[in-house]
């Protein structure tokens, strides 16, 4: 069977404390992630927390991007999941630089394949 979707979930650490706080700034990274890859945008959603964070999802015609923000951590974990022919890394690799992640830990996934065959993360220094 060849694969429906690819899910790609990253770790991103030592991101700016204010790009994670500002909901504005990350709905539009996401946004523009998502165009980016090639994707058509459905629905956007984003909630800022008290003191700080925020969660969100844009939800594209080939599946969704998620976020939840730690700003006081410099932590933010992302997934992107694409269906179809498009490159979930492109739209992953936007939102970890406009963020300003130093680094990024990654899996990848396909799904639609059966049972889940997950490869050793890749970490990379931005």
């Amino acid at each position: 069977m060849e694969t429906m979707g690819r899910h790609v979930i990253s770790e991103l650490w030592g991101c700016d404390f204010d790009k994670l706080n500002d909901i504005e700034f990350i709905e539009k990274t996401f946004v523009d992630a998502a165009l980016k890859s090639g994707a058509e945008v459905r629905e956007v959603a984003f909630h800022k927390f008290a003191p700080q964070g925020v969660s969100g999802v844009v939800i594209i015609s080939e599946s969704h991007l998620t976020i939840h923000s730690f700003p006081e951590h410099g932590y933010a974990s992302i997934d992107v999941y694409t269906c179809g022919h498009l490159d979930p890394n492109v739209a992953a690799n936007h939102i970890a630089e406009s963020l300003g992640a130093e680094t990024r830990e990654t899996v990848e996934l396909p799904r639609g394949m059966g049972p889940v065959q997950v490869k050793p993360a890749q970490v990379k220094a931005l």
